[in-house]
């Protein structure tokens, strides 16, 4: 009959169900929320880390936290790609790959290192491990604040993958023979790249991890909870210490109107008296009361303004940076030409720039000028005698 189920299909079904909810329990919620939270923190600092190898703007969005497994990383991800693996040699046991594009890495490699031509080799690779070493390092350090131990990882193995081809994914690593974690970022750097990264990891890994940032944070609550009794018992003991100073003739009424509600009970005569005597000695106490509560008001003083004192500061340790490379630029003239001219161009073509022969040639320090000189040849290299040191604050708006 049409519309029943063979009893195959009813097992397929079930076999469907049963591989969905296995992916469900892979991670709690609560632990997805918690490797989302340490991937966002960890790849910040990763980012600023980047920045200052490409000196261009890095901007590595919020992670997005699912499940996957080696026949949806082949179907959907760009190929080739490149693979780099990151194992942990103390804090935690296991390792996880971070994989980019190929073309990015061609990109944040020449950043760093100058354009280099031709497609991804051996330089290549050395470049980006270094990169991803120095990045993951800072990872580190942000994991062992938030697991509360030292965290280390061994040098980063990176490697073109060419997804298009038949390999063994348990040759990358052997977790990726099964269902694993992956997390998804958009990475922009400057106006080079605007890609997607991901990480992946073993179930297991991830668990450890979440395990360990749960256990710290339960630790720091409960010095939180300690330290609020005694800080409440401090103020409760210090409470009585901020008595106003007429106490005490307060206490020596009270116990003179107890005498004297005593002698009343003896002789009745003085009853009138006494209660006359107790309402005053009340109305004192009150008026004490509401004096020792008034609020002090004072006028807000202000210092006036005056000249700052001639403060002494310490020299600054220049040595710091005097390791740090520049990029030395000599301009020897510019000139404008339209798309038209440009098409122009051929062997032979002579351009004439905005330079008069003899004139000063421009000297610039990554892009910014800052002196002048004449051409020189020593040996067979061209070179440049500096012949006036620029004014930095005249020249700042010097254009290109």
């Amino acid at each position: 009959m049409d519309g029943v189920l063979s009893q195959e299909e009813i097992n397929a079904l079930l076999n469907n169900n049963d591989a969905a909810d296995s992916s469900d329990e892979i991670l709690t919620e609560s632990e997805k929320d918690a490797i989302g939270e340490i991937a966002n923190i960890s790849m910040g600092t990763a980012a600023t880390t980047l920045f200052s190898l490409v000196n261009r703007r890095v901007e590595i969005s919020t992670p997005v936290v699912s499940f996957s497994n080696w026949d949806k990383i082949v179907d959907e991800y760009e190929k080739p790609c490149v693979f780099i693996k990151i194992g942990y040699t103390q804090g935690l046991n296991g390792s996880n790959i971070l994989v980019l594009k190929e073309k990015d890495v061609k990109i944040i490699t020449d950043l760093m290192m100058g354009e280099m031509n031709g497609e991804i080799g051996e330089l290549h690779l050395s470049a980006i491990s270094e990169a991803m070493n120095q990045m993951m390092g800072s990872s580190a350090t942000s994991l062992s604040s938030m697991l509360n131990r030292t965290i280390d990882i061994s040098p980063p193995i990176a490697e073109v993958v060419d997804l298009k081809n038949t390999l063994n994914e348990g040759e990358i690593d052997s977790f990726l023979s099964e269902e694993f974690v992956k997390i998804s970022f958009h990475m922009e750097i400057g106006d080079l790249v605007d890609s997607e990264i991901m990480q992946l990891y073993p179930p297991a890994f991830v668990k450890e991890m979440c395990k360990g940032v749960s256990q710290n944070m339960e630790l720091d609550t409960q010095s939180v909870t300690e330290d609020v009794p005694q800080s409440s018992n401090t103020a409760t003991q210090a409470a009585p210490i901020q008595q106003p100073q007429d106490s005490g003739s307060m206490n020596n009424a009270s116990a003179n109107s107890q005498g004297m509600i005593n002698e009343n009970m003896m002789n009745s005569n003085m009853n009138s008296q006494n209660m006359m005597n107790q309402g005053m000695m009340n109305q004192n106490m009150g008026a004490q009361n509401m004096i020792g509560n008034q609020v002090n008001v004072q006028n807000a003083q202000f210092t006036p303004f005056g000249a700052m004192p001639n403060q002494v500061y310490q020299p600054e340790n220049i040595d710091l940076i005097m390791d740090v490379p520049l990029e030395v630029t000599v301009e020897l003239g510019r000139t404008k030409k339209s798309i038209s001219e440009i098409l122009d161009f051929g062997p032979g073509k002579i351009i004439e720039l905005n330079k008069l022969a003899g004139e000063p040639i421009d000297i610039l320090v990554n892009g910014k000028y800052v002196a002048k000189g004449e051409v020189v040849v020593i040996e067979e290299s061209f070179g440049v005698r500096i012949t006036e040191i620029v004014n930095s604050k005249i020249n700042t708006g010097k254009t290109k």
